[in-house]
């Protein structure tokens, strides 16, 4: 053991300062011969092979190196889908990770089609026209006549075939195998890569790939290339494209006119460069010149490179960036409405020592008057790094102990990670590996790497049946001493080999089908993460929803499982990377996103701990924890005004719940993010498209934390023409668009309110979400200047699935002006499936941006008589409160103003 810790030491020493650890693209031998292609191929389509169909078109591609088979799909709701893949007679079949996607996509009719003798092209119902030319091998994509996608523009196609071995073209270097370091990796069908270019014309921006780089993604021409490929990169570095714990292949282009996106569906190591330059640059001008001046259109250019798979990309046609995301939604997937706790506060770190520690950091929350709803424990819980055991020494009795958290309405969250510890004596062990369960080496026998226990062999989660059996350990009666208020961590799952190539596992290692790990490497954890999400619902009988939370990830994640940004450290560039981070994964399809408050290595200054915590509170998963080395953290072993600035922003986080928790059950249902860039709801704004320092949480809250030391001032851009903005503590109106400064002494956070919006809160907070669910809603109302506003409030038990069943209320909130002197606030069901019914009453209602002065205030329920409700008129602050006026939040009602 003591040799293992010191391997431990050493890896994690040089990962902290040696990039030498992880490849580059010149020592990924696939990526530097697409990379640096010196002689093309040339593909052309072959004329005769082309066959259109009420759907798309198929044809043959030809080269001098192979033949492959080309599928042009239009799916719904403007969606193309373009699959490439050998042709033939195969020595064996690629591999494609549709577990991505959420079903089978359904396919959409064309309008009309056209082929002469060197093109075929097809018009999709809202209008589109995709071009497949013949020679060379083209697809361009034509919106209101203007070019604006080309697919291998740039000739840059190559798709290596699998081969026996001995082939006379194939002895280029890394073909057959290739070395890093000590670790050799064997590729006994050689390599089998494949490659293409996508140009977007018309665009400055582009976003996505989620990583600790920029948001808006940076062109690569003179740097490594962005790399997908899922790594436990110790004290990750930020601004580089280095890949990190989790990989989606997807970019979003971005203009003032038209937002289009790009998803490449391939769970091998992938690379991706990206060239920005202008369409006189390239083939395509002569096309471009049509229009308008090529040398004025900018272009960006996106080569993918996968170490193997097929070519299958998906492009979704917007045209706006709420139509992207629900598109892209359609085919991966929605995050389930999590239980109202898990978007509460969490408090974590490596290590809670024992059940006393435990009920010691419980009582202290509740001393302080703090609410907080998950309480987490790391690795050290377990008997020896067995997991599903606890240390009968430190959790003698852990039902107990949940059920003490559990009366205060409060959960707990245990890690389970995929390396199972190599020991005959550990049953989970020993009965895999009686069942065959683990994954394999090469040459047929048990895969063994090293991580927190030491020698473990790891689950192989593309077999069904090891799947159905990992969820089944979930079971109350199989893990003892759980109880259905515990939930599960998901972590190391890349998986994490410290002794392993780039600390993961070998890519010639063999998984159930006969499929190396080189092909499905990115999908390992989503595989991991669904298994125990299958685990925990089969738990209940399918009666509560699951919280899991996962490091690696891949496109599809977000059916199963929250995101967080992985072990950051407490500095102030960390924090500032959260917000781009936490954007990357928004934008691509994972909304309960969040990072750890405070860092998860060294000690933060008490002034990072509180601007960290005032920005984690409007981000939507919202955890703190801490490595086992550094100091305790919470909020009471701080300063009294530390704690009191902590404390501030947490409560602001229990105020917001009802807001947030309509916003998770409005993705669930649209796909829309929930922390959002800004151009996502101001698409035309420019100044926002290269914005990394604010969002907006859903539609109507915009939020610009301090990322800086020793800042008193702060400034923001309010985005929007002819908006206008609400800071939220003091009701003061900004017009945008336009930079505002604001002051920001420690305890504040920059927060406004969107004219034009209503948000509910509850301002009640107690120690856990559970405990507020009949506590009344307070609706604070921005008005615009057109005097008008709506909202909307998501209701339900906050844990089980009887929403489904129509337990639930969805209700929406209006304030207008009704005539030359009147206004009126009134509220409607959105859906009259709905029928929970909590006797939840509105205790007050605020207006904000009022021009008129109020003469009188009646609430109206049906056709009854009138009530006159009490109200205040602040004229210097222009607003007006109205104290119980007396509605419920499920019964219709209408409050007239009369000025």
């Amino acid at each position: 053991m003591r040799i293992f810790i010191f391997i431990l030491l050493f890896i994690f020493g040089a990962l902290a300062v040696d990039r030498s650890n992880f490849k580059t693209c010149d020592q990924a031998t696939f990526c530097k011969r697409h990379r640096n292609q010196e002689k093309k191929a040339n593909y052309e389509v072959e004329p005769s092979s082309v066959v259109t169909n009420e759907t798309g078109i198929e044809a043959r591609l030809i080269s001098p190196v192979n033949r492959l088979k080309l599928s042009i799909v239009l799916l719904q709701d403007s969606t193309l889908r373009v699959l490439i893949d050998e042709a033939g007679t195969v020595i064996r079949p690629r591999f494609q990770p549709l577990v991505a996607l959420n079903g089978e996509p359904k396919q959409q009719k064309l309008t009309g089609a056209d082929q002469d003798k060197d093109s075929a092209s097809f018009v999709t119902p809202t209008g589109e026209k995709i071009v497949l030319t013949f020679k060379p091998f083209r697809i361009d994509v034509f919106i209101k006549k203007e070019l604006i996608v080309s697919i291998n523009s740039k000739n840059l196609l190559k798709f290596e075939h699998f081969r026996e071995k001995g082939a006379a073209d194939t002895d280029e270097e890394g073909f057959w195998e290739e070395s890093f370091k000590s670790f050799q990796d064997s590729k006994p069908y050689g390599s089998s890569s494949v490659g293409v270019d996508i140009s977007f014309l018309g665009y400055k921006f582009i976003y996505g790939i989620p990583n600790a780089d920029t948001f808006a993604l940076r062109s690569t021409t003179n740097s490594e290339p962005y790399r997908f490929y899922n790594l436990d990169v110790f004290e990750y570095e930020l601004n580089n494209p280095m890949a990190l714990y989790g990989s989606i292949p997807y970019v979003i282009a971005h203009n003032q006119h038209q937002t289009l996106s790009l998803l490449w569906l391939n769970s091998a190591e992938t690379w991706a460069d990206i060239h920005s330059s202008t369409a006189d640059k390239g083939m395509l001008a002569s096309i471009v010149d049509k229009f308008r001046p090529s040398s004025e259109v900018p272009q960006i250019d996106v080569h993918f490179i996968s170490e193997t798979g097929v070519i299958d990309l998906f492009l979704f046609l917007g045209p706006k960036p709420k139509d992207v995301f629900r598109q892209y939604a359609s085919l991966t997937g929605v995050t389930p409405l999590p239980p109202q706790f898990a978007i509460a506060y969490h408090q974590c770190r490596w290590n809670y020592k024992d059940e006393a520690d435990v009920a010691g950091v419980h009582a202290g929350f509740d001393e302080h008057d703090i609410p907080f709803d998950v309480i987490w424990l790391d690795i050290e819980y377990t008997d020896g790094k067995k997991y599903f055991t606890w240390d009968p020494t430190k959790f003698p009795t852990p039902k107990e102990m949940q059920n003490q958290l559990a009366a205060n309405g409060r959960k707990l969250v245990t890690i389970i990670d995929p390396h199972i510890k190599k020991d005959s004596g550990y049953h989970i062990y020993k009965e895999a590996q009686d069942l065959g369960y683990f994954v394999k080496k090469s040459n047929g026998d048990d895969y063994e790497g090293h991580c927190w226990p030491g020698a473990s062999s790891y689950l192989d989660y593309m077999n069904p049946t090891v799947r159905d059996w990992w969820a089944s350990q979930y079971a109350l009666d199989k893990f003892a001493g759980s109880t259905e208020n515990l939930w599960i961590w998901n972590d190391m799952n890349e998986p994490s080999v410290f002794s392993g190539p780039e600390t993961t596992m070998e890519k010639d290692a063999r998984h159930y089908g006969g499929w190396e790990h080189r092909e499905v490497h990115n999908i390992y954890g989503l595989m991991m993460h669904t298994s125990t999400h299958q685990g925990l619902l089969q738990r209940s009988n399918k009666r509560l929803r699951p919280f899991i939370l996962t490091r690696s990830f891949f496109a599809g994640t977000q059916r199963t499982a929250a995101v967080w940004t992985g072990d950051n450290a407490a500095e102030w560039s960390h924090l500032k990377s959260t917000v781009p981070m936490l954007l990357k994964l928004s934008a691509s399809g994972i909304p309960f996103v969040g990072a750890d408050v405070g860092g998860f290595f060294k000690n933060p200054d008490e002034q990072l701990l509180v601007r960290w915590y005032q920005a984690g509170a409007f981000q939507p998963f919202f955890r703190a924890h801490a490595h086992i080395d550094t100091r305790r953290r919470e909020p009471w072993l701080f300063s009294e005004q530390t704690k009191d600035a902590i404390k501030k922003a947490i409560k602001a986080r229990y105020r917001f719940l009802p807001y947030w928790y309509t916003l998770f059950y409005e993705h669930e249902k649209t796909g829309l993010p929930i922390m959002r860039p800004v151009w996502a709801e101001f698409p035309e704004d420019e100044n926002s498209f290269d914005e990394e320092r604010e969002w907006l949480v859903g539609n109507a809250l915009l939020v610009r934390p301090v990322m800086d030391p020793d800042v008193t001032q702060t400034s923001l851009y309010l985005p929007g023409l002819s908006e206008v903005w609400y800071e939220w503590d003091s009701h003061k109106s900004r017009p945008g668009p336009g930079a505002v400064y604001i002051d920001t002494p420690l305890d504040k956070i920059p927060v406004y309110q969107r004219g034009g919006t209503i948000i509910p809160v509850r301002e009640r907070p107690r120690r856990a979400s559970k405990l507020m669910k009949n506590d009344p809603i307070t609706l604070y109302i921005a008005t615009n200047y057109k005097d008008f506003a709506n909202g909307t409030l998501y209701m339900d038990d906050g844990e089980t699935f009887e929403y489904k069943n129509g337990d639930y209320l969805y209700w929406g909130f209006t304030f207008k002006k009704i005539n030359e002197y009147d206004f009126a606030i009134s509220s409607k069901n959105l859906d009259t499936n709905g029928k929970f019914d909590p006797d939840v009453w509105i205790e007050k209602i605020v207006i904000r941006g009022v021009r008129f002065y109020p003469r009188n205030i009646h609430l109206y329920y049906d056709d009854y008589t009138p009530t006159d409700l009490e109200f205040e008129h602040d004229r210097e602050k222009h607003i007006v409160t109205i104290r119980k006026p007396g509605a419920y939040v499920s019964r219709e009602f209408r409050i007239d103003i009369h000025t």
